[in-house]
């Protein structure tokens, strides 16, 4: 089997050479190219090809989460695990509108580190387990009124939405539903009419107010 390509986009030096070191202990996994800011890591990933990207929020020149969204418009194959100091639910909310697939606090890095990419790796959102209750509690607290019911819903866009709330892109729900990426933008168009949503993250904070989702750090679950 082929490694596992990962790239670095991190500016201080020293905790960039602490992460790929941790990286190169770990079978299957190449650490293909490192980068110190986020216009340089747009440059590279053509030429590199990385499978995962693990990016600081904080990147000089072209931000973690202006790099991600550059990123997963031209290529949603591509896994963004950000790197981060900030629990602030705005700074969450706008890295889950970016599209990145974890949000892994420089806190908790080389203990979680492995258990982040490996759950990304199986399709699942990654959000430090530091984060998650503050996640939960905030899409609580923003919730104006009560939710409407699932069942205006029908049962493929319930399932649609189901994958959307547990962190999949539309490639991973299409892929799993067996229909169109195509398919899925049409069926959360008419999600979001339904439910009188316009972005990503009230699509998901309905999910898991409603329990048609959860969110989960646990790899086996």
């Amino acid at each position: 089997m082929e490694p596992y390509r990962i790239m670095l986009a991190e500016d201080h030096a020293i905790f960039r050479e602490m992460i790929r070191k941790s990286l190169v202990e770990i079978p299957g996994f190449d650490v293909v190219g490192e980068v110190g800011d986020g216009l340089e890591l747009l440059k590279a990933i053509p030429k590199l090809k990385p499978q995962m990207v693990i990016l600081d929020i904080g990147l000089p020149h072209l931000s973690g989460l202006e790099a991600a969204e550059k990123i997963k418009q031209t290529n949603q194959e591509i896994k963004i695990l950000l790197l981060t100091m900030y629990k602030t639910e705005d700074h969450l909310a706008r890295a889950l509108e970016a599209r990145v697939d974890g949000y892994l606090l420089k806190d908790n890095a080389f203990k979680d580190l492995l258990t982040a990419i490996e759950t990304i790796r199986e399709n699942r959102l990654y959000i430090s387990s530091l984060v998650t209750p503050l996640m939960l509690d905030s899409f609580a607290r923003k919730a104006s009124l009560p939710p409407e019911k699932p069942e205006i819903l029908s049962p493929r866009e319930r399932e649609v939405l189901t994958l959307l709330g547990e962190g999949k892109s539309d490639k991973d729900i299409a892929e799993q539903l067996d229909i169109s990426v195509y398919t899925v933008r049409i069926h959360l168009g008419h999600i979001k009419d339904k439910l009188r949503l316009k972005k990503r993250t009230e699509l998901m904070r309905y999910a898991l107010q409603t329990g048609l989702a959860s969110l989960t750090n646990d790899p086996s679950a």
